[in-house]
């Protein structure tokens, strides 16, 4: 009877504690629990976001205190009890001449009624006034400076659109206004200044918007972009854009592993050893699909006109296979030489697949 006793008075006291120490709803639900300032301009000083909150619990509830990570940010916001299903706010400012790059900022919320204990993050890329404009600014188009002429994008995947910044600096006279500028571009990039007016000697920022969505490639891919200001011909701008393009698929379990496509490849390193520039090499490796759906080749780009890829058929039937025949011309090359050749398909798991030639040209 006593073991009883002591068993059921612990039962009791799990079915006390326990609820307590867990919630199934956070009191607070944030409309964005973390923000993205974007590219900052040191020059233009603070910047503020805005954290809205909703109360999901009831009682009374308000802000105790919200502490940043370090002094260059700083918060406002009241401390005005609010109820269930009410809303509040906090704002932070950042500075953007405390840093360079990339930063993300913690934010500790804390309140009281509800013992509420939170975390938010600001985060964006900063970017501090150059010392020496001639330096950081090297390429001349008219009156502006650019870091390049070259924009690069990295790899864009066509599940959502990816944003760059173009940095410039005004070497000319006039003002650039934001309702004056005007761009030539294909459908799926889209630029637009980010400052209402930059005036002579500061700098500005144009963002430039790429949808992979709109465009059917894939692999590497070069665009022309040209954006003026007023139809002036001393702020006319033609710029490079370098972006290599990628199909998104979402995570798979591991269940659906064997039910999905999946190229097998025979040979992923061909060693050609020594050869003569005037001979032609001839190969061929063997692709195969080991999954249970048809294995789609979207795409074979190599990195050289020396080479020359044939593929008789495109689709590959769950468990059919072909040769794949590469044709590699060494003439007028010399010394260690490597080609690539990427194999773009609709396996999930590797959706691009590199194959290396290797040899060294006598």
């Amino acid at each position: 009877m006593k073991f009883l006793s002591l068993l059921f008075g612990f039962c009791v006291f799990l079915s006390i504690s326990l609820p307590a120490q867990t919630s199934s709803v956070p009191k607070l639900i944030w409309k964005v629990d973390r923000i993205n300032l974007g590219t900052l301009l040191e020059e233009e000083g603070f910047r503020t976001a805005e954290f809205e909150f909703t109360v999901t619990q009831s009682g009374p509830f308000h802000l105790v205190q919200v502490s940043p990570e370090c002094g260059c940010t700083t918060v406002s916001f009241s401390k005005d009890t609010l109820a269930l299903g009410q809303r509040g706010s906090i704002k932070v400012a950042f500075d953007p001449s405390s840093s360079a790059g990339y930063f993300s900022k913690l934010i500790l919320v804390q309140g009281g009624g509800t013992h509420v204990q939170d975390s938010i993050y600001l985060e964006g890329i900063s970017i501090p006034y150059p010392k020496d404009l001639e330096q950081n600014y090297p390429v001349k188009i008219g009156s502006l400076g650019f870091r390049m002429k070259k924009i690069s994008m990295g790899d864009v995947f066509d599940n959502e659109p990816k944003i760059k910044f173009i940095e410039f600096f005004n070497h000319g006279t006039s003002s650039l206004e934001k309702n004056a500028f005007t761009f030539v571009a294909p459908s799926y990039i889209k630029l637009e200044p980010l400052q209402d007016k930059v005036r002579p000697q500061e700098r500005g920022l144009i963002q430039l918007t790429y949808d992979a969505s709109q465009r059917p490639e894939l692999g590497a891919v070069v665009d022309l972009v040209t954006f003026t200001w007023n139809k002036n011909a001393d702020s006319s701008v033609q710029l490079e854009v370098l972006a290599d393009l990628f199909d998104y698929f979402a995570p798979i379990t591991k269940d659906q592993l064997n039910e999905v496509p999946q190229l097998f490849i025979s040979q992923k390193v061909i060693e050609l050893g020594d050869i003569n520039s005037s001979t032609v090499i001839r190969k061929s490796i063997e692709l195969k699909n080991l999954g249970k759906k048809t294995l789609e080749l979207r795409k074979i780009q190599d990195n050289c006109e020396c080479l020359v890829v044939e593929a008789s058929k495109n689709t590959l039937a769950p468990g059919e296979q072909m040769e794949l025949l590469l044709t590699f011309d060494p003439v007028g090359r010399k010394g260690i030489d490597q080609r690539n050749i990427y194999i773009f398909t609709n396996d999930p798991v590797n959706p691009v697949q590199l194959l290396v030639i290797k040899s060294r040209v006598d």
